[in-house]
């Protein structure tokens, strides 16, 4: 079979590898499909992680500007590209704006869309809208927990064509080789976080939070109150809103702390993941926080509404945007009952074999041409599938 893997920033790449891996493995030919951030050097560049990881993507397609710019770029960049490529399937992960244009231009080329991460809830982003407008134009669905995939047969989804998988975030926790604190430091140009440490990530809340620059400027104050020796790594911000102010901010903020923060526009899989398991805690609102970094042992708190209404496990803080409620949340995130319970690793999207059941369903599936939901019949027992 031919399977197209469809990544626009350096958090999808980091879940779809695996996957893209294991269907290699399994006979597949894997043709990805670059896009939106991978292809901007003010994002760190990131399709050379793609390539470093032994994928040489077979379409470079530029998307950027406005949110819904980038839509409209992905949409008219893939309808060009796939009929070029003849493919069974296309995967597509989650809920980003480059997304929708990407799934809406396979639809309409006739390509199936299999899609990863249905079913979840993030009241406070447009990620809500686009992630249920991917579902209605997808044939293969792999929601990561029960709850998602109950929420998609709500959405009038065909039981046999929801199969829950698990999160391939979690999976890479379990698989990946994690880099020792030498090794990180080396990594990071020789800036020792020492063993006191902060990974923090904060995006714009699209849909509420307020302003995203003044949040921001409230996680850095409280974050900047944090006695010595505490230190921190904090990533670039995506590109939902224009992320130049808020990435100057941040570089701001690591000049100020004279030498006890350090700003990157990019960890990858391996460095971020070897970071969360060594650090003190997680701060932010990315969805790792609340799907990937529990089963590190690493407690987290999660800022504001984006995420609001996506299951979690107990070792998840939530808190307001105001800079008290920030400092109050991080004084329990490195208490140590905090830092005890996060430790157990307790994690609803926790699956012993994600890449596995992914890969043997869409090899057991059988791909028709349009129209899209009638793209499949399905071997008896069908993994894991949903009833």
């Amino acid at each position: 079979m031919r399977i197209g893997i469809a990544t626009g920033t350096r958090a999808d790449w980091g879940l779809l590898q695996p996957l893209a891996s294991s269907l290699r493995k399994h006979g597949a030919e894997i043709r990805v499909f670059a896009t939106h951030q991978h292809l901007m050097p003010d994002m760190g560049d990131t399709v050379a992680e793609i390539i470093a990881d032994g994928f040489t993507p077979a379409e470079r397609i530029p998307a950027e500007g406005s949110a819904a710019r980038i839509m409209a770029m992905a949409a008219a960049g893939f309808a060009d590209a796939l009929p070029r490529h003849a493919l069974d399937a296309l995967v597509i992960l989650g809920d980003r704006c480059e997304m929708l244009g990407v799934a809406s231009a396979a639809l309409l080329c006739g390509v199936p869309v299999v899609h990863v991460a249905g079913g979840t809830v993030s009241e406070g982003a447009f990620d809500d809208s686009v992630r249920h407008a991917i579902t209605k134009m997808a044939t293969l669905h792999f929601p990561e927990t029960r709850a998602c995939a109950e929420r998609l047969l709500r959405m009038g989804e065909d039981p046999a064509r929801v199969v829950t998988a698990g999160a391939l975030g979690v999976s890479n926790t379990m698989t990946v080789s994690l880099m020792h604190r030498e090794a990180l430091t080396a990594s990071l140009g020789g800036w020792d976080p020492g063993t006191d440490f902060l990974v923090v990530t904060l995006h714009a809340a699209t849909l509420a939070d307020g302003n995203p620059l003044e949040v921001q400027e409230n996680m850095l104050a409280a974050l900047e109150a944090l006695p010595e020796p505490m230190r921190m790594i904090l990533t670039y911000p995506n590109s939902d809103v224009d992320p130049a102010p808020l990435i100057a901010s941040l570089h701001d903020f690591a000049a100020r702390m004279k030498g006890r923060a350090l700003v990157i526009p990019s960890l990858g899989r391996v460095r971020y993941l070897s970071a969360v398991a060594l650090a003190r805690g997680v701060v932010g609102n990315s969805s790792s926080a609340l799907v990937e970094v529990p089963s590190l042992g690493t407690p987290a708190v999660d800022i504001g509404t984006r995420q609001s209404g996506r299951e979690h496990g107990p070792s998840v803080i939530h808190c307001g945007t105001s800079r008290p409620e920030i400092a109050a949340a991080l004084e329990q995130l490195l208490s140590p009952s905090m830092q005890q319970l996060a430790a157990r690793r307790i994690n609803p999207y926790h699956h012993p074999d994600t890449p596995g059941v992914m890969t043997r369903t869409i090899l057991s599936s059988h791909f028709h041409p349009y129209p899209s939901k009638h793209f499949h019949t399905y071997p008896p027992g069908a993994p894991e599938a949903t009833t």
